[in-house]
């Protein structure tokens, strides 16, 4: 797959540009300020990206970009199931207009930007110039070697996924474990302390019974003190007329 041709009309700053390309042409290169990201940034609105009305030239109604490809053999079904025609090339055309607003064509017949979206994955892979930085990340690497092998990562991770939830199902039977267990040493605790214990038919009831009374013993000491405090107070008291009465029966 290579790029034939791309035109633009009314791009940023571009008027008309009309760049045929050699077969095997594989690199743009240019000091700064050339152009070469208005040509990078043109083809990938040509295969879909999104668009707002910044990209069309001042003073112009609207910006056209056209990017003629190879015919790709392994596209020619899915051109003939999306309804597109299958022909010597594959011509992606797209205007923007000064409101935003987008029209797409694939071989003259007008596409979705779904559609464009779905071609460029077959037809071009834009590298920046800091793309090789993602190589020092090891998901990339790892999604490079999957692909290099072809394998399917998502059986990996259909395993994987049922793999973390037999794993959490394992720590939560565990953590049920080890409280079940907590709870029959607490209970045998308990039982063993009942044991020594040893509590007789009748007992709580008796128990029950001798608590309330020491639980009133505070008021009972208070009664006490309060009649041995009649018994022994000033003249005349209690305890004296009862020792004068005790004396004169006996005389």
């Amino acid at each position: 797959m290579s790029l034939r041709r791309i035109v633009l009309r009314d791009f940023v700053i571009v008027q008309t540009l009309d760049l045929d390309l050699e077969a095997g042409f594989s690199v743009l290169t240019g000091e700064t300020g050339a152009g070469k990201s208005i040509l990078i940034d043109a083809l990938q609105l040509a295969l879909g990206s999104r668009a707002d009305s910044g990209v069309v030239r001042e003073g112009a109604a609207r910006c056209e970009i056209a990017a003629e490809f190879d015919s790709p053999p392994g596209l020619a079904a899915w051109l003939e199931e999306q309804g597109f025609a299958v022909e010597d090339g594959l011509l992606l055309r797209r205007t923007v207009d000064t409101e935003g607003r987008s029209r797409a064509w694939i071989n003259g017949s007008a596409a979705t930007m779904t559609q464009l979206k779905a071609l460029a994955s077959s037809l071009v892979d834009i590298h920046g110039q800091h793309a090789w930085q993602s190589l020092t990340r090891a998901d990339a690497v790892r999604d490079l070697l999957d692909a290099y092998a072809g394998i399917d990562t998502r059986a990996a991770a259909a395993s994987w996924t049922q793999w973390r939830l037999r794993r959490k199902a394992l720590e939560t039977a565990t953590e049920r474990q080890n409280s079940l267990r907590q709870e029959s040493e607490r209970l045998s605790w308990q039982i063993a302390e009942l044991d020594k214990l040893s509590p007789q038919p009748g007992e709580w009831e008796e128990l029950n019974t001798q608590h309330g009374r020491l639980a009133n013993a505070q008021g009972l000491l208070d009664a006490v003190q309060t009649a041995v405090a009649a018994l022994d107070d000033e003249e005349p008291n209690a305890g004296a007329l009862i020792s004068r009465a005790l004396a004169a029966l006996q005389a």
